[in-house]
């Protein structure tokens, strides 16, 4: 059995790399524990408080939100964190080299009913001459990534990352330790699942209508097959699932607030999640673009997803061929 530690040291990761890595994981441990003992801790339910998103803060999410803050400004490594949670981001050690952006609890509306929910992260190089507490700093495409990845808290607790050398998953044993559970992660390029948000098909784009109504006809329709419909409302459980055995998973612009791009945030979802997919094989797009290739503009920008398995995509990506 290999440590996670033994595994990116022998993946030639640099010690720096690794020690932010252990903090991380340090982090979402304590998180772990607070989500195993639920309401015996008093952390369910929904707390007074609204993110910058406009959203109603779960109780767990600002407590995510503390614990990863806490954790990583105390790394010498770590030159500034950005949250999904936070106004702006968060500067730390001033020559620090690493900056990391994080959802703390994605899915939390999932927590009252025990369904899984996780931490998404990424990790980019501070700029030279550059505050890690200033936007500016992270304002870099998805292809600067060091690292990306997500721990989900489900019947097991399982990192899922990427280096950029493949991706690879460890489950988290009794004793405390992340142990590699499965090395080179690949999504099948052709499958029969997707995921997607039904309730929200009247505002979609006239090309997702069409598409999606062309995988429920099924074996009966243009695509020839016929396919199973998934939404977990938790994008760590649809990536995780697209990983483990394919699909497709799809968050798209509709037209409830024309004004925003998308739903799921750039920095904090849509790059590490595109980083993971594209490394285990899919693609990742915005049903037009290539996310990764994005250049953010504003700490929080939001952003159309559609990524899953190769062929699937490619399919999905047809229908939004524009004239």
């Amino acid at each position: 059995m290999l440590l996670l530690n033994q595994h990116l040291k022998h993946n030639d990761t640099s010690d720096e790399l690794i020690e932010l890595i252990d903090s991380l994981m340090l982090s979402c441990k304590e998180i772990a524990i607070k989500l195993r003992e639920g309401a015996l801790a008093g952390v369910l339910g929904t707390s007074e408080g609204v993110n910058v998103q406009g959203e109603t803060q779960k109780k767990l999410d600002i407590i995510s939100n503390d614990i990863l803050k806490a954790v990583l400004l105390d790394n010498p490594t770590v030159a500034g964190v950005a949250s999904e949670e936070e106004d702006h981001p968060v500067p730390g050690n001033p020559d620090g080299k690493y900056l990391v952006t994080f959802d703390p609890l994605d899915g939390s509306s999932n927590i009252d009913v025990n369904v899984s929910v996780g931490t998404i992260f990424s990790i980019l190089e501070c700029p030279e001459g550059v505050s890690g507490g200033d936007d500016s700093a992270f304002m870099q495409s998805g292809r600067k990534q060091v690292a990306a990845g997500y721990v989900l808290y489900g019947p097991c607790a399982v990192l899922v990352m990427t280096t950029g050398q493949g991706v690879n998953m460890y489950t988290l044993s009794h004793g405390g330790d992340f142990i590699l559970t499965e090395e080179a992660v690949k999504i099948p390029e052709q499958t029969q699942e997707f995921g997607i948000n039904m309730s929200n098909q009247r505002f979609w784009e006239p090309e997702m209508q069409s598409y999606v109504n062309d995988l429920l006809q099924g074996e009966e329709g243009p695509l020839g097959k016929r396919y199973n419909m998934r939404w977990v409302a938790s994008m760590v459980a649809e990536v995780h699932r697209i990983l483990t055995r394919g699909g497709i998973f799809m968050y798209p612009w509709d037209k409830r607030d024309p004004a925003k791009p998308g739903k799921l945030r750039l920095m904090y979802e849509g790059n590490p999640m595109s980083f993971l997919i594209e490394q285990a094989g899919g693609l990742s797009t915005t049903c037009y673009d290539d996310i990764m290739d994005i250049q953010p503009e504003k700490i929080h920008q939001r952003v159309a997803v559609g990524l899953g398995s190769k062929a699937e995509v490619e399919t999905m990506l047809k229908y939004h061929v524009k004239d």
